[in-house]
């Protein structure tokens, strides 16, 4: 799977929209997503996640993290994340559920959530479903992990990884074990 572009609107922290172009980040092949806390790092990651699988990151993430808390409340949010996997170029935007304030009248209204998933076919973005279930589908199969393991593998937890690497042998297994969820296979070895 290969990263190309991710928009956010009205997301996490970030009020005003912003833009990630990873192809011009991926030109050596890697990058490094690091900074101070509270940069966005974790940000960048739910709304990576956030657009393929319809939820957060952190599994201790709460939904609160969704609108923005510096946008007005009118203002929807938005997550649309463009992406590759063995030459196929998707699109997938998606706007969670909200509260905005009524358009007439006191009090608020829920705006149920969207998704918009599309492929580019000659030239040109093809609409493969608007469906939240029928896109969740599809995603499994193009990316071929469900949220669970997209995040396990993918998207390694904070501080785990410099645990991982300052560990002795059997530290680190026990942190590869957290990270893969592989308790039940070592049960079955040990027995």
């Amino acid at each position: 799977m290969r990263l190309h572009r991710l928009e956010l609107a009205a997301f996490g922290p970030f009020a005003g929209p912003q833009q990630i172009d990873f192809d011009l980040l991926t030109g050596a092949g890697l990058f490094l997503l690091e900074g101070p806390t509270g940069a966005g790092k974790s940000t960048v990651l739910d709304a990576i996640t956030f657009a393929l699988y319809g939820g957060l990151a952190g599994e201790d993430a709460g939904q609160d993290r969704l609108h923005s808390h510096f946008a007005a409340p009118d203002r929807e949010p938005s997550v649309t994340l463009e992406f590759s996997v063995r030459g196929v170029r998707h699109q997938i935007t998606r706007v969670p559920e909200y509260r905005r304030p009524k358009r007439r009248g006191d009090g608020y209204t829920t705006e149920a959530m969207r998704v918009h998933l599309r492929r580019r076919e000659h030239g040109r973005w093809v609409t493969l479903s608007a469906s939240k279930a029928e896109t969740s589908d599809f995603i499994a199969d193009i990316v071929g992990l469900s949220r669970m393991q997209f995040t396990q593998v993918m998207l390694l937890p904070q501080g785990e990884f410099a645990r991982f690497l300052r560990c002795d042998d059997d530290a680190r297994r026990t942190v590869l074990t957290k990270l893969f969820g592989t308790e039940l296979y070592d049960c079955i070895t040990t027995e």
